[in-house]
């Protein structure tokens, strides 16, 4: 180490002296590592974000992987795997409180929760989630995915923040689950969208001016995001905005691990340092903990269930006649579009002729404007629609 590095790893230590002494924070020090080697901008865009970070933080910096001129703490590693083998040693023993790496593999059940900056009105939100699978069960991935984002948000300091669901496919599926998971005792705010029809279920103009706190994705669709919102002012080959793709979080996981793309460049390099600070410092494996023992008290895992078994189908036998064909200039919204025709069948049962058709919202279920009450009390006892749809 050069004598100047020396100077400035002194001086920095009594630079968090006078801090402590000015602030009265005297507790100690959070330790965050991050993995050197991975990036397809090299060791040293890892380093210069590394050491951006420490300027002036609250936190420790300790970089794994090869020895590189730095003032900063290096533990040795010389691959890939052996600095994830070195990162989750420090975590498990507790030396450092939270780490940023490259291409590590989470278990299923754990995901990632990104953070973003939207361009509409620069405004910070939580896309739940942008890498690895919390289920095989794609409606069942992102109600835990809102769960997920919950807890983030919370370990961030937003004590109640605001849930919208993207319009993908499943997204009904995914409101249904939620709000009966509210009205089973488990908190929780659903945002409204900015336009003029509301609802908690979010379009793109949502995304662009970060309507919710925590924006609930698939995980694909959260990591195609994530790129989008984080390199789309640079050609895509340089992630610069953002603070990257965020912690893994879900049930029982007990390590404060964040992922950032091998594309991320210094500035979000940093970012997701101070990310991973400010959570082992908003102590979130405790709160993961606590936010799934409260969604657990009001019935969790039943609701995920009632996600994940099938339905009954019509018995082979049992023929669904159509009703005779009437003008259909009612619609219902707040359908799923994976069971937009089924939702169709079930009104035929009940002796009401419909269609399924795709409206500026996504997908409705077009009945008689003299039946439209009656189908959509049918279509809500069949479990299709929620409390909250509306004729569009």
């Amino acid at each position: 180490m050069s004598e100047e590095n020396v100077k400035k790893m002194i001086g920095k230590v009594f630079g968090d002296i006078a801090n402590a002494i000015e602030t009265g924070d005297f507790s100690d020090k959070v330790s965050i590592g991050i993995t050197l080697m991975g990036s397809e901008h090299g060791i040293e865009n890892i380093l210069k974000g590394a050491e951006l970070a420490s300027e002036n933080s609250s936190f420790e910096v300790i970089l794994i992987g090869p020895e590189v001129d730095t003032n900063l703490k290096v533990v040795k590693a010389e691959t890939e795997e052996e600095q994830h083998k070195e990162m989750e040693r420090l975590l498990d023993e507790e030396i450092i409180q939270g780490a940023v790496t490259m291409h590590y593999n989470f278990p299923i059940g754990v995901s990632t929760v990104g953070r973003v900056i939207t361009p509409g009105m620069g405004k910070e939100m939580y896309i739940a989630t942008t890498t690895g699978t919390s289920s095989p069960h794609r409606v069942e991935a992102m109600v835990k995915n809102g769960l997920n984002g919950i807890i983030t948000a919370k370990s961030m300091g937003v004590e109640s923040p605001t849930i919208g669901i993207l319009n993908v496919d499943g997204a009904r599926q995914v409101e249904r689950a939620l709000k009966e998971l509210n009205s089973n005792g488990y908190d929780i705010n659903f945002a409204e969208s900015m336009r003029s029809d509301g609802g908690a279920v979010m379009r793109g103009n949502d995304l662009l001016t970060g309507t919710p706190d925590v924006m609930i994705a698939d995980s694909l669709t959260g990591n195609l995001l994530m790129k989008i919102f984080s390199s789309f002012n640079t050609g895509g080959s340089y992630e610069a905005l953002g603070y990257g793709y965020g912690p893994g979080i879900g049930e029982g996981y007990k390590r404060n691990i964040l992922i950032l793309s091998r594309a991320s460049g210094v500035p979000v390099v940093s970012n997701a340092i101070k990310y991973a600070a400010q959570l082992a410092k908003g102590n979130v494996l405790d709160v993961s903990q606590k936010e799934y023992k409260n969604a657990k008290k009001a019935k969790f895992e039943d609701v995920l269930k009632s996600l994940t078994k099938e339905k009954k189908k019509s018995d082979d036998s049992e023929q669904i006649i159509q009703p005779e064909k009437e003008v259909v200039t009612g619609s219902i919204s707040g359908i799923d579009i994976m069971e937009l025709e089924d939702a169709v069948q079930e009104l035929w049962k009940n002796s009401i002729y419909a269609e399924s058709g795709m409206g500026c919202t996504g997908p409705i279920v077009m009945v008689s404007e003299s039946k439209l009450s009656k189908a959509i009390e049918i279509l809500k006892k069949a479990g299709y629609a929620t409390e909250g749809s509306d004729p569009c």
